[in-house]
C-alpha cells in the first residue's frame, strides 16, 4: 500500500509526537493502549491534531524528519494551518 501519512498527536503534557502510518487512525488507537512508540507510552492519552497525506513510506519518512526538525512554534503553526483548513 502506498497511501502512507505523516500525522502529529498532542500528548497529555502537551509535548508533540511525530509519526508516519498508512492507518493513522489505527497508529493512534495502539499509541494510546500502549502499543505505538515508547516515547508517549507514559504521556497518554494522545490526541489526533494533524495529518497529511504524502503517498510513498520514503516520502513519508523524509516528510516526518522534516517536522521533527522544526522548532515547536513551527509544529504548532503547521497544526494552526491543518485546522484552520479542515474546518
Amino acid at each position: 500500500m502506498n497511501d502512507w501519512f505523516v500525522y502529529i498527536v498532542e500528548c497529555r503534557d502537551k509535548s508533540l509526537y511525530t509519526g508516519i502510518s498508512n492507518n493513522v487512525e489505527g497508529r493512534v488507537w495502539k499509541h494510546n493502549n500502549k502499543l505505538g512508540s515508547k516515547s508517549v507510552k507514559g504521556k497518554l492519552p494522545v490526541k489526533l491534531v494533524y495529518e497529511e497525506f504524502v503517498g510513498g513510506k520514503a516520502e513519508a519518512s523524509k516528510k516526518e524528519y522534516s517536522i521533527k526538525q522544526l522548532p515547536r512554534e513551527a509544529k504548532l503553526k503547521l497544526i494552526e494551518s491543518f485546522v484552520l483548513k479542515n474546518k
